[in-house]
């Protein structure tokens, strides 16, 4: 029988640490150091271009050069404006006659004045009214990405319509989130504002239901991962919930005359919003509701002749 020599008992962390070192040491070769190195970086690079992507794609917003050929087009003039307010940019656009009763559209989320470039040269009311199309704080040119609530944004528009002022009677027009915007515009400054045009708006609280993946999207870093556009808007619309809720109560103090336009098959801000301006309208001076039958949202440029007839029909006699 041969007898083979053996080490008996446990063996030596150092031992073990050494073996892992050595091992260790192989691995981290100058090439595998730069490959490590070249993946970070490769990440790094691939996360700032999507930042920037984020912030600069979907912008919703349409250049000077595109701005300036679309006018040159239609052979109208526009002013093509920018006021700094509360230390903030605030983005219009004008047409019109400048000593006429003016219009104002507000535009939906997201959005910008482009919603309504073709009611900007439109001859019935380039003729008759001095038009305006701002970009709401966050959107276009306004502050782009940073949002605001329903208030502030009253608050601020409030603002440069005062710097605007030429004397004559103001009619204001909001689609979607611009309808209860247009509201909290007329309860901030009632005396400012004769008519109200609300096109599809959203005011009934109970008939926003926020998706709830809207919150963490408003949350750092997530926020910063939101395309263009899509970033003010969805922290407005997490908000507008609670917006319309404090709003309710002072419903009743509007006194503007009032025309709405609904379509009965809209499924993003729903027909229950009708009835319900209809019971919380109550000191109106005058309202008017036109129901359109298998219309969707987006009356704005599905029903551009019917608003645009509506529009003109209650204001024009006033």
């Amino acid at each position: 029988m041969k007898l083979r020599n053996t080490i008996s008992g446990p063996i030596k962390d150092g031992s073990i640490r050494t073996k892992h070192l050595k091992s260790f040491k192989t691995r981290l070769t100058p090439m595998s150091i730069k490959k490590q190195f070249k993946k970070r970086h490769l990440l790094f690079i691939a996360v700032f271009g999507y930042l920037l992507f984020a912030n600069s794609c979907m912008t919703m917003r349409t250049s000077s050069t595109k701005t300036i050929a679309y006018f040159q087009e239609k052979q109208v003039t526009y002013l093509d404006e920018t006021l700094e307010l509360q230390g903030k940019e605030l983005h219009y656009i004008q047409t019109g006659k400048q000593d006429a009763p003016t219009l104002v559209f507000v535009h939906g989320s997201p959005g910008s004045w482009d919603a309504y470039k073709t009611y900007l040269t439109d001859s019935s009311l380039v003729d008759n009214f001095r038009i305006i199309a701002p970009d709401r704080p966050g959107f276009g040119k306004s502050n782009f990405r940073r949002s605001m609530g329903l208030k502030p944004q009253a608050i601020m528009l409030n603002e440069l319509l005062m710097q605007l002022d030429n004397g004559r009677p103001y009619t204001l027009i909001g689609h979607s989130y611009g309808g209860p915007l247009i509201v909290k515009m007329a309860l901030e400054r009632p005396e400012q504002y004769k008519n109200l045009v609300i096109l599809a708006g959203a005011l009934d609280p109970a008939a926003e239901k926020p998706e709830k993946w809207r919150k963490p999207l408003t949350w750092a870093p997530l926020k910063y991962l939101v395309p263009g556009a899509l970033k003010p808007s969805n922290d407005e619309l997490w908000m507008l919930k609670k917006d319309l809720k404090a709003m309710q109560p002072q419903l009743n103090q509007l006194t503007q005359r009032t025309l709405i336009v609904h379509g009965k098959e809209d499924k993003l801000v729903p027909y229950q919003n009708v009835p319900f301006m209809e019971k919380h309208f109550t000191s109106v001076d005058s309202l008017k509701v036109i129901s359109i039958e298998k219309e969707n949202h987006f009356i704005v440029w599905n029903q551009e002749k019917l608003v645009k007839q509506a529009l003109l029909e209650w204001v024009l006699p006033n």
